[in-house]
């Protein structure tokens, strides 16, 4: 193998930088997200009813129009880091959060079918720990 320069190589082939920067770390998610949630204060999120009551697979694929995992997901830069869709199995993996810090953001028995977007956002930030 033969080490060239740089500017050796660019007489052999086109030479590109990766433009992809470095994926956010679990922190970084959580900061934006909460920072999305922020944006809007008063907006009224949907809660999801249960989250502690049903089985796994069921948690899984909940969502709700309006969530707070719906505010994340329509945030292009949090899905070109991954988030593939706004259900709660989705933003459990994409997050990286157990399910009691999940559901302490979204469940409804914290505070009823309908939140502000503040409270879920002191909520992600509390997961951030």
């Amino acid at each position: 193998m033969r080490h060239q320069t740089l500017d050796q190589l660019h007489t052999v082939a086109k030479v590109h930088r990766d433009p992809t920067p470095p994926a956010m770390d679990r922190t970084q998610r959580l900061e934006r997200w909460s920072r999305l949630l922020e944006r809007q204060p008063n907006r009224l999120l949907t809660a999801l009813i249960g989250t502690e009551y049903r089985s796994s697979p069921e948690r899984e694929i909940m969502r709700g129009e309006g969530s707070p995992i719906s505010v994340a997901f329509e945030d292009s830069i949090l899905r070109d880091e991954g988030l593939k869709d706004d259900t709660y199995g989705e933003a459990k993996r994409f997050f990286e959060l157990t399910d009691n810090e999940l559901h302490e953001i979204v469940c409804y028995c914290h505070v009823g079918e309908t939140m502000q977007s503040s409270w879920a956002a002191l909520s992600v930030r509390a997961a951030i720990g």
